[in-house]
């Protein structure tokens, strides 16, 4: 998977590069050097959205993008003492 990095302005110049980019993986556009967006087929979009998240996708995606929260439940566990009589 090729992954392609475009500035707003280069988006907007050549959407067909960007397109056809975007058959070779997916496609950042950033604003001000910030990813801020991202081009994919609808093909590849629907197979992300058709799951919860892998976490071999989000370890294999490029610094900065994806950033996933992580806030796990908190588990109430009763201590009692044992009873040995």
């Amino acid at each position: 998977m090729t992954v392609t990095t475009l500035t707003s302005r280069e988006f907007n110049q050549d959407t067909s590069r960007a397109k056809k980019a975007a058959q070779e993986g997916p496609v950042f556009i950033t604003d001000r050097g910030k990813p801020a967006h991202v081009l994919l087929t609808i093909e590849e979009y629907r197979r992300l959205a058709g799951k919860k998240g892998d976490i071999i996708d989000i370890l294999g995606m490029p610094p900065g993008v994806g950033d996933v929260e992580f806030d796990p439940p908190r588990i109430e566990i009763e201590i009692k003492p044992a009873d040995f009589s």
